[in-house]
């Protein structure tokens, strides 16, 4: 931490104690753990603290001026970071206690107010014939809902609520930590009503007095036809009930789509693979193969060479959304018998004796060697 202190904060060398707070709450706000993703947030907090414990305090800010960093190790200046455990009583150490609104009106939040719901995540499994046709699965999950028995307040019915005894109401504690530049006040929110202010007198026999108690649910999902593997579906507001009145978090379904043997999904086409015996390639032939509606017939042209594919126009996957209907994409897999009778064998040689053993009645003597290659590698 040794860059310059005017720097970090981003003023001018003789900024005024007004544009060095500013400037230093700018920044600060960015690097808020519920508004930044940096990994580095913390540290580059612990930068600007330190910058802003320098230059807002007038003898530091001299002797800092004359001398640098050096001056202020002579003069005993230390940061002094370690007593805080958490990141957010970091923040709350420097503005916590900063002004009437405090901390929250700082970075937009409030204590004591409605707080939303968690969400929840579930997953199914389904085959690719129902991504394809779309379906409807029963989901099983739990989730807090409010308390019927206290009707979401926390307190046995017909006792009344009262204000917090360990914050006085107001909904928030404030701790001192002594560091080596001066006092700071943590300002948190109350444990004891969860910076509420009010407290029930006697909890709810049924929820202990927290309002919220967990529920089983079970709920039919709607699975749109074209869905991939991994995607998500949101149900809005079938998550966690809020506390105090907040709004409920959404459910997710994890929609993972299994495996068919007989297919490969590339985006809304599917792929797959039919045998053809060499003769029958050499010849051409019609071969079943296989479709998400059923067996279908392909005619397969004389000549067919290994690796070839063919397309079922219309018989891949649904667009999720609105669009056309992929393909079904036939690789031709010419195989060779490994096991011939000695009827097969001697007709094979007769046919063999027929052919140019180089190769050149093939149906590719006009490639070249790369491109006999590429095709090779390619099939």
């Amino acid at each position: 931490m040794a860059s310059d202190y005017y720097e970090r904060l981003g003023v001018a060398r003789d900024a005024s104690e007004q544009e060095i707070k500013k400037a230093f709450r700018r920044l600060a706000r960015q690097l808020h753990p519920d508004v930044s993703e940096d990994p580095e947030a913390e540290e580059r907090f612990k930068e600007l603290a330190e910058a802003y414990e320098v230059l807002s305090d007038d003898d530091r800010r001299r002797l800092y001026d004359q001398y640098g960093h050096d001056g202020l190790k002579s003069g005993g200046y230390q940061p002094h970071f370690e007593d805080f455990g958490s990141f957010g009583d970091l923040f709350s150490a420097f503005f916590g206690g900063a002004g009437a609104a405090g901390f929250e009106s700082i970075f937009g939040g409030r204590r004591g107010g409605a707080a939303m719901g968690a969400d929840v995540v579930v997953a199914v499994a389904i085959e690719l014939a129902d991504a394809a046709r779309g379906t409807e699965v029963e989901v099983e999950y739990e989730a807090v809902q409010r308390c019927e028995h206290c009707r979401g307040n926390g307190a046995e019915p017909g006792t009344p609520i009262v204000r917090c005894p360990t914050c006085g109401g107001t909904g928030q504690v404030q701790s001192v930590a002594r560091t080596a530049f001066g006092q700071l006040v943590r300002t948190g929110a109350c444990s004891a009503c969860n910076g509420s202010g009010r407290v029930p007198e006697q909890p709810c026999s049924v929820c202990d007095g927290a309002a919220l108690v967990p529920d089983v649910r079970r709920l039919k999902v709607d699975i749109p036809p074209g869905i991939a593997d991994g995607q998500r579906i949101r149900i809005t507001g079938r998550g966690h009930e809020g506390e105090r009145g907040g709004q409920a978090g959404d459910l997710f379904v994890d929609v993972r789509v299994r495996e068919d043997e007989r297919f490969l999904r590339d985006g809304d086409d599917l792929v797959t693979v039919v045998d053809v015996l060499a003769p029958f390639a050499a010849l051409g032939t019609t071969v079943e193969v296989p479709t998400l509606d059923g067996p279908r017939e392909l005619q397969v042209p004389a000549g067919t060479q290994p690796g070839e594919t063919m397309t079922i126009r219309g018989a891949g996957m649904p667009p999720l959304h609105r669009g056309r209907r992929g393909d079904l994409r036939v690789v031709v897999n010419v195989a060779i018998p490994k096991k011939l009778s000695k009827d097969q064998r001697r007709l094979l040689e007769q046919l063999a004796d027929t052919f140019d053993s180089a190769g050149a009645d093939a149906g590719h003597h006009d490639e070249s060697m790369l491109s006999k290659l590429k095709r090779a590698l390619a099939g």
